[in-house]
C-alpha cells in the first residue's frame, strides 16, 4: 500500500475506541508508553539529519524482523501529506512534537500494529517511544504488552541503559523505566457536584499529575482528565502501575458516587441537562469542538445512567476522534474553514445519532 492508503484499513488504530474494557462508560483509554533510546547513537537534541535517518533505518530493520503480534505498518511521516500526519494525531497515534509545525524532523515515523494496541513513535523526544493504547482501566494488561514489546524490540537493537540509573532519556524526568501511564477518565459527576477540585489535588498528593484529552499542555473539554503518574525512577515498573491502577480506581469509586447523589438530590436536573445535551446534537447545524465535547459529555453521561438508552458508548468515543478537523477535511476532500468545519461537524453528529436512532431496538426520545 502507499503511505496514504493505510487510511483504507477500517478504523486503523481505533481499537482502543470499543468500550471493551473495564469502566468503560467512565475511562475512555489506558495508555502505557516507554521512552527508549538506542546506545552509540546521539539523542534527539543534539543529532543531525543523518543520525535521524540512521536511527530510523536501524528501527525499520528491527520491527521488520521482530516477532510481533501483527503486521506493523512502518509509515515515515515526511512521505504523508499534512491532512495525514493530522489524523494520526488526532487518533493519539503520534504526538503534536513528532509532527511538528509545520513538517516533521528528518528520520520521523511511527510503526503501527493496526489490529493490535501497539505503535513505536521513531524520532519524538527520544529515538524510541513505545506505546500500547487500550480501552477502558486495563493498566496491568497494557503494561505487560508494551513490556513484551520492549523486550522483543532489545533482542534487535542495543539501547542505551545505565546501571546505576536505568534507561537513560533525553529528559532526565523520564530516566529510570521511562514509562509513562495514564488513564482518561470522564468525571462529570465529581464536577456537576464540585468534588472535582478536591479529588484532582488529591491526586497530586500521592504522587501523580493530571492533564487535558491530549496531555501536557492541553486544556480540560468535556470533563475529561488525564491522570498519570510522574516520577519514573526508584521504583519498579510493576510498583508505578499498581499505584496508579489503584488511584484510578478510588477515582473511579468516587465518580459513580457523585453519579449516585445527582440522581438522588438532583434527578430531574441531571435528565434535563442530559435530555438538553441530547437534542443539541441531534439537531445543531453548528457545532465548534468545545462545545461538541461539552454536549457528548451530558449524553455520556445520561447513558451510563440509562437516562438515555442510546447511543452506545463506542458510537460516543467515535464521534470524538471524527469530529476532528482533519478528520473532517478527509471526508470532505478539501480544506475546510472554520465555519465550514463548525457546520461539517455538526452535520457528520446528525448523522451518526440519526444512524444510531434507526438502528437501534428503540428511539431514543423522551
Amino acid at each position: 500500500m502507499t503511505m496514504d492508503d493505510f487510511l483504507a484499513v477500517p478504523d486503523f488504530g481505533l481499537g482502543w475506541l470499543d468500550a471493551s474494557g473495564p469502566h468503560a462508560d467512565i475511562v475512555l483509554s489506558t495508555r502505557v508508553r516507554l521512552a527508549r533510546n538506542l546506545q552509540g547513537h546521539r539523542y534527539l537534541s543534539r543529532a543531525s539529519d543523518s543520525d535521524r535517518q540512521t536511527v530510523f533505518r536501524a528501527v525499520a530493520r528491527a520491527v521488520d524482523q521482530a516477532s510481533l503480534p501483527d503486521d506493523p505498518v512502518l509509515l515515515p511521516l515526511a512521505e504523508l501529506r499534512r491532512r495525514t500526519q493530522r489524523i494520526l494525531l488526532e487518533r493519539r497515534l503520534v504526538s503534536d512534537e513528532i509532527i511538528g509545525r509545520s513538517e516533521p524532523e528528518s528520520g520521523a515515523g511511527v510503526a503501527v500494529c493496526p489490529r493490535e494496541t501497539l505503535s513505536v513513535m521513531i524520532n519524538e523526544e527520544d529515538h524510541l517511544r513505545l506505546q500500547c493504547l487500550m480501552s477502558g482501566l486495563r493498566l496491568v494488561d497494557g503494561w505487560s504488552r508494551v513490556d513484551g514489546l520492549d523486550e522483543e524490540l532489545g533482542r534487535h537493537l542495543p539501547l542505551a541503559y545505565h546501571h546505576d540509573f536505568g534507561f537513560l532519556t533525553s529528559c532526565p524526568t523520564n530516566v529510570g523505566t521511562g514509562l509513562r501511564a495514564s488513564a482518561l477518565l470522564h468525571l462529570p459527576g465529581l464536577v456537576l457536584t464540585k468534588e472535582i477540585d478536591r479529588a484532582l489535588n488529591g491526586i497530586a498528593q500521592v504522587g501523580l499529575t493530571t492533564r487535558g484529552l491530549y496531555g501536557e499542555g492541553s486544556k480540560f473539554v468535556g470533563n475529561f482528565f488525564q491522570v498519570s503518574n510522574q516520577t519514573t525512577l526508584g521504583q519498579s515498573e510493576e510498583d508505578l502501575i499498581d499505584h496508579l491502577d489503584r488511584i484510578v480506581a478510588t477515582v473511579i469509586s468516587k465518580e459513580r458516587e457523585a453519579r449516585r447523589v445527582l440522581m438522588r438530590d438532583a434527578g430531574a436536573v441531571t435528565e434535563d441537562q442530559v435530555w438538553r445535551a441530547y437534542g443539541l446534537l441531534r439537531y445543531a447545524r453548528a457545532l465548534t469542538y468545545e462545545e461538541l465535547m461539552n454536549l457528548l459529555s451530558g449524553v455520556r453521561l445520561g447513558v451510563s445512567l440509562k437516562v438515555l438508552p442510546s447511543p452506545p458508548v463506542y458510537s460516543l468515543n467515535r464521534m470524538m476522534i471524527f469530529s476532528q478537523t482533519a478528520h473532517l477535511e478527509d471526508a470532505a476532500g478539501c480544506p475546510l474553514s472554520s465555519s465550514e468545519r463548525r457546520a461539517h461537524r455538526a452535520e457528520y453528529v446528525r448523522r451518526a445519532l440519526r444512524d444510531e436512532s434507526a438502528h437501534g431496538t428503540s428511539d431514543p426520545g423522551p
